[in-house]
């Protein structure tokens, strides 16, 4: 059995490790170098709050490979698990996290509702008459993403996968006549500039670039490339190594603390929220945003006063659907989708890999019930929106 996986970042090296675990011929097609997609620029949250099932569920099953990295990988992903602090203002926005904490707790997560008072106990840098009420998780974290992606390449080559970077996809080869009914035809490969590549299954992993490998093989998938800034910022207030990640759900702001009391600091404040074209879109920040961002951490965080300064930042690509929700099943035969994250590809990954290995080998997921991640959904009226997104 031979698989192409298109993508090199973490979904995909995850994957072709999975794949290859199960004794299955793996080729990675990366069109630039591993993760020149938004692995390198993510910011390395893991966290099991959120409120829908299925994200619950992948990132219990991912967190297991988290736990155990350094053991599993031989690699220190500086892995941090100083939790997560999600705080609201409105009385509906409280009531929806309290909504999901009790969710969270059916499935073994240990997150809390707080008052304020109390979530000023686990970040202290935080103003409590702005809230109304928090939710925290002490298994909550952040980790090193370049890390992480070079642990799962080395892995991945050393079980037998053939990594191809700089080898874009340029078309995904079907049997029969183009543009028949769903189901009709199967993916049987993919042509790169080298040439042909035979394959049973097809696993489209390209992140941003996702809804473009689907177009080639006859198939519209909702999902879009939106950018996304962060800046690593001195504030005026050194920020503890041992606050939470911490994020005002109303604003859309956040921080988590980076080493030596500086703050990674992001947010999308803005409704415009374009297209952008993976291939060409702006990686530095824009210096009005950044100036907007960090006023708006500074109305209801201490620790950025007028002192703070920015000291560097980048922008990135989130891969979004309608509902913030991942899209992975068998999209049509022989083509699996395993993208579509809005933002949480890293952290699921792991689990995410062994999905994929089983729709591919086994034919069905086993791991996590993935009803809720079908495209299909778009189609039916029947998708959840997932409301914790960072």
């Amino acid at each position: 059995m031979r698989i192409v996986v298109i993508g090199g970042g973490i979904v995909g090296l995850s994957s072709a490790y999975a794949l290859a675990e199960r004794e299955v011929d793996v080729v990675v097609c990366e069109k630039g170098s591993i993760g020149n997609g938004s692995t390198e620029r993510a910011a390395g949250g893991i966290r099991a709050q959120f409120s829908t099932p299925t994200n619950v569920d992948l990132s219990v099953a991912s967190m297991e490979v988290w736990d155990t990295f350094e053991e599993r990988f031989g690699t220190d992903i500086d892995y941090r698990k100083t939790g997560y602090l999600f705080l609201a203002r409105a009385p509906e926005t409280a009531s929806a996290l309290e909504r999901a904490v009790e969710m969270q707790n059916e499935r073994g997560v240990p997150s809390e509702v707080l008052d304020p008072d109390a979530a000023r106990e686990r970040c202290p840098g935080i103003d409590p008459e702005k809230f109304a009420a928090a939710t925290y998780s002490p298994t909550d974290g952040f980790a090193d993403p370049h890390l992480a992606l070079q642990a799962y390449a080395r892995a991945a080559a050393d079980t037998g996968v053939d990594v191809r970077t700089q080898t874009p996809v340029t078309d995904v080869l079907r049997e029969g006549q183009r543009g028949g009914a769903r189901g009709e035809e199967r993916v049987t490969g993919v042509e790169t500039p080298d040439g042909r590549l035979e394959a049973d299954v097809v696993v489209n992993a390209a992140g941003p670039w996702a809804r473009r490998v689907a177009e080639m093989a006859g198939v519209s998938l909702p999902i879009a490339p939106k950018r996304r800034q962060m800046v690593v910022v001195g504030p005026e207030e050194p920020v503890p190594e041992t606050d939470p990640l911490t994020i005002d759900l109303e604003t859309g702001t956040y921080f988590r603390p980076e080493r030596d009391g500086d703050a990674l600091v992001g947010g999308h404040l803005t409704s415009a929220d374009p297209d952008r074209d993976p291939d060409g879109y702006d990686r530095g920040i824009d210096f009005d945003w950044a100036a907007e961002v960090l006023e708006t951490a500074a109305e209801w965080a201490t620790y950025f006063g007028p002192e703070s300064r920015i000291k560097r930042g980048w922008a990135g690509l989130y891969a979004v659907t309608p509902d913030d929700n991942a899209i992975v099943e068998e999209t049509v035969p022989g083509l699996v989708t395993a993208a579509g994250f809005s933002g949480h590809g890293f952290q699921h990954a792991p689990a995410t890999g062994r999905i994929v290995a089983e729709l591919t080998v086994d034919g069905e997921a086993s791991l996590v019930d993935i009803e809720a991640l079908s495209s299909e959904r778009f189609e039916t009226g029947t998708e959840r929106v997932e409301r914790n997104v960072v």
